[in-house]
C-alpha cells in the first residue's frame, strides 16, 4: 500500500483504531452467513466509523468540531464492545476472546480520550485573551473628535506615546 500523508494518518488514535479496523474485519469474515445483514453489517460499519469519524474530525477547522468527531468515534467503539456482548451470547466467540477484543477496544479508547484531552488543551491555549488596561490607538489622548477636532485628523501628527506610526489593522 502506498503511504498515507494525510495529517489524520499520522495520529496514534488513528493507527490504532485502523489496525484494530483489521481485526473486526477478519473477525466479521468468521462468523455465520445468516449474520451478513445484521451482526457482519453492523460489525463493519461501527469498526469503519471509527476511523472514518476520526479522519473526518481532523479535517474540520475547529478544535470543537475536531473533539465532537472524536467522541462520535469513541461512541463506535462502544458499539463494538455491544456487538462483541451479541457474539459471545450467540456462542460464536468464547469469553476468552471476547476479552482478547474488549481489551483492544479499550486501549484504542484510552488512546482517543488522550487525543481528546490534548484537543481540549489545545482549545483553552488558542483562547483570545485581552490586556488589562485601556485600548490604545495611534494617535491616543484622553480627549474626544470633538474636543479637538483636527488632531485626530492629522495624518502627520507626532506621536506621542511611541507607538508605531502604523494604522492598526
Amino acid at each position: 500500500m502506498a503511504n498515507i500523508n494525510y495529517s489524520f494518518a499520522t495520529l496514534d488514535a488513528w493507527k490504532f483504531a485502523r489496525e484494530l479496523r483489521k481485526d473486526f474485519s477478519e473477525f466479521a469474515k468468521s462468523l455465520p452467513a445468516s449474520e451478513k445483514h445484521q451482526l457482519i453489517d453492523q460489525i463493519t460499519r461501527a469498526s469503519r466509523s471509527v476511523t472514518a469519524n476520526i479522519a473526518e474530525g481532523q479535517g474540520r477547522y475547529h478544535f470543537q468540531e475536531n473533539i465532537r468527531f472524536c467522541r462520535q468515534a469513541r461512541g463506535s467503539l462502544f458499539e463494538l464492545i455491544d456487538h462483541l456482548t451479541v457474539a459471545v451470547d450467540e456462542n460464536y466467540i468464547n469469553q476468552e476472546k471476547f476479552d482478547e477484543f474488549v481489551g483492544k477496544v479499550l486501549f484504542v479508547v484510552k488512546v482517543l480520550n488522550g487525543y481528546i484531552k490534548f484537543l481540549k488543551d489545545q482549545k483553552l491555549n488558542d483562547k483570545i485573551s485581552e490586556p488589562d488596561g485601556p485600548y490604545l490607538t495611534q494617535n491616543h489622548n484622553q480627549s474626544t473628535k470633538a474636543d479637538k477636532p483636527n488632531q485626530l485628523n492629522q495624518p502627520n501628527q507626532p506621536n506621542q506615546h511611541n507607538l508605531p506610526n502604523q494604522p492598526i489593522p
